[in-house]
């Protein structure tokens, strides 16, 4: 079996030259699970944004065995999609169901076949009900489920979340936990919530000031009380 996410010696420096990533390199595996954790500032929402070609770092990633570059661009999103910390940055339609379409609508398909992939989405996230709803009506765990719906209608092999748990209330955080276990895809989730880790994640990476510096089953660095306390975690 090949990696589907393969990255190597990943580094982007901001304009005001901070080193945000330093040298990444690691491999996820098709259906994997895997938590992207580290305190405030060690790089996770900047590789998840590389990762999702938002951001142009030096370096390689390659999704699929496809090289990310500008002209696979395209066809990589469709592949692995990104779902951001705050629902806001991906719901701006009228309704719930224009936001779910917006994606397979530029993809050039069919009415029919948008209907379809709107309909498939929401019913996997539990928002069907929702779908003539404005989306600035719902509550942040309903935002949050269609904007991982906005973002499943592109039918992904992979899907990148950033803290994904920030800002719900403890009903609504065991609902999306409930949810992200049900999801078939591989998951990479940047997370400070070691709960979460816990319940969904059986593979942890750990990121700080840039690098890379744990890579290991979830129990293990989980127990690593020593590991924690170093990184910010515990």
């Amino acid at each position: 079996m090949n990696p589907i996410l393969e990255v190597h010696n990943l580094t982007y420096t901001y304009p005001d030259g901070r080193l945000a990533l330093n040298g990444v390199s690691l491999r996820i595996w098709p259906g994997e699970r895997v938590a992207l954790t580290g305190p405030n500032g060690a790089g996770k929402s900047t590789l998840l944004l590389a990762l999702a070609g938002i951001l142009h770092a030096e370096g390689s990633i390659q999704v699929d065995g496809i090289l990310l570059s500008h002209a696979s661009l395209p066809r990589l999103r469709a592949r692995l999609g990104l779902v951001f910390q705050s629902p806001e940055d991906q719901l701006f339609s009228p309704t719930v169901f224009e936001d779910v379409a917006y994606a397979p609508l530029y993809q050039g398909l069919t009415p029919a076949e948008i209907t379809a992939r709107a309909n498939e989405a929401l019913a996997a996230v539990g928002m069907q009900a929702f779908a003539t709803r404005m989306p600035h009506h719902l509550s942040m765990g309903e935002k949050k489920r269609v904007a991982i719906a906005t973002v499943l209608a592109m039918r992904p092999a992979m899907l990148l979340f950033d803290e994904p748990s920030a800002g719900l209330d403890p009903r609504a955080r065991r609902e999306l936990i409930h949810l992200l276990e049900q999801l078939p895809q591989t998951l990479l989730i940047a997370t400070h919530d070691l709960n979460l880790v816990q319940h969904i994640c059986p593979r942890m990476l750990i990121l700080d000031e840039g690098r890379l510096v744990a890579d290991g089953k979830t129990e293990h660095l989980l127990a690593d009380e020593g590991l924690l306390v170093a990184h910010g975690l515990a």
